[in-house]
């Protein structure tokens, strides 16, 4: 089983890269679905990878493949800018699903 990268920068390819993790870099929602396409139909990438400015640029094409294929696992990395998430995600995610504030 092999992971796959798609990434909206050069930097965390290259990263990713030097580990063994192959990628590619997508800019626009066309390249995206193109990426998708090509790495759905490999059966051998069984992890993708993708950062969160793309996530949050897309969320249509990324909210599709997790709700429609239960494989590939679909995984939102930080990019180079570090997280979008607020400092306090899991305290305040912890609170919202059991409603214990900590």
């Amino acid at each position: 089983m092999k992971m796959f990268l798609i990434s909206d920068n050069v930097d965390t390819q290259t990263g990713l890269r030097l580990a063994g993790i192959e990628g590619v870099v997508c800019h626009s929602k066309d390249e995206l679905k193109q990426a998708f396409d090509d790495v759905l139909d490999d059966k051998e990438i069984g992890i993708i990878l993708i950062t969160e400015k793309l996530e949050n640029q897309f969320p249509d094409i990324i909210d599709d493949i997790k709700l429609k294929r239960t494989q590939p696992l679909l995984v939102t990395i930080p990019d180079r800018h570090g997280t979008g998430r607020r400092s306090d995600f899991i305290t305040a995610y912890v609170n919202e699903a059991i409603g214990l504030k900590l």
